[in-house]
């Protein structure tokens, strides 16, 4: 494995690569990584030659008060996963290398809707944030394939939105959530638990998935199922934002008249300093 810290070095290797008529696939991370990433990089090489993974803690995607400054910085150890990955390249810019005229009137990518319901409610301009870096590191990257793990489902809708929008021509693959032996979506956040917080972070998974049963039932009321599930959360100590019914197909707010057969439950609930977010997906069809 090569690790590569500048866009110029990076774009000379995938040169290369295309001049051989390989196929590229790109995984983006803030790193700390765990066996929902290595799922992903095991997933990227079905489908190209070639795979390129980033680390960059991006911080136009952090609000004021979140924890940007003491995200977990943990590369030494990442290169080591990566290496017995069999990892082609890993791309590890600094600051200036994707803001060279810094962050604080640089060009803004914004997917308007999807990124202020949800999870944008809660934190103004994440996804603009998201959306800007990820088209910095596309086109650093130029790859055919880009992995992005389901458990940030809304995020991965915002980046095939933009990827439509902008006609960049890259497949955006959405990969199933891992999980932990006891439910727990995995999540590099999950290191701010304590352990008696362990113990309960994984009700948030038993929560979406009593949801899934009762949205399944004729007699289904959504909004007292989200109701009822934002209470035994917060009963558990949880602090909710929001555990919401959506359509899948759009995210926009469901209702048990539409008969919309695709659901997405979504929930987004703070545990101590852990910020936690889950969903579990509903097919009424079956």
């Amino acid at each position: 494995m090569k690790t590569v810290f500048s866009t110029g070095e990076l774009r000379q290797i995938i040169n290369d690569w295309r001049r051989k008529g390989e196929r590229i696939a790109f995984v983006p991370t803030m790193g700390n990584l765990h066996d929902g990433h290595i799922s992903l990089l095991e997933r990227a090489s079905t489908v190209a030659d070639r795979t390129v993974v980033s680390i960059f803690v991006n911080p136009i995607q952090f609000g004021q008060g979140e924890d940007y400054a003491k995200y977990p910085s943990t590369l030494e150890s990442d290169q080591e996963k990566l290496v017995r990955c069999g990892l082609d390249v890993l791309f590890a810019p600094n600051l200036e290398e994707l803001y060279p005229a810094g962050t604080a009137e640089d060009t803004r990518v914004s997917v308007p809707g999807l990124s202020t319901i949800l999870c944008g409610k809660f934190r103004p301009g994440h996804f603009s944030g998201v959306a800007t870096v990820v088209t910095k590191l596309f086109f650093s990257v130029l790859p055919d394939y880009a992995l992005f793990g389901e458990k940030d489902l809304q995020q991965l809708m915002v980046i095939r939105r933009m990827v439509d929008d902008l006609c960049i021509p890259i497949k955006i693959l959405g990969h199933p959530i891992v999980r932990e032996a006891d439910g727990l979506a995995m999540s590099s956040r999950n290191s701010y638990l304590n352990e008696q917080q362990k113990t309960i972070a994984p009700l948030i998974y038993q929560t979406l998935e009593t949801a899934r049963l009762e949205v399944a039932q004729e007699t289904a009321n959504f909004r007292q199922i989200e109701n009822n599930a934002v209470e035994v959360l917060r009963r558990a100590g949880f602090r909710p934002e929001y555990f919401s019914i959506r359509r899948s197909a759009d995210l926009v707010e469901a209702n048990e008249r539409d008969q919309e057969p695709r659901l997405s439950i979504l929930v987004g609930a703070w545990l101590g300093n852990a910020r936690l977010i889950d969903n579990i997906q509903v097919n009424l069809d079956d």
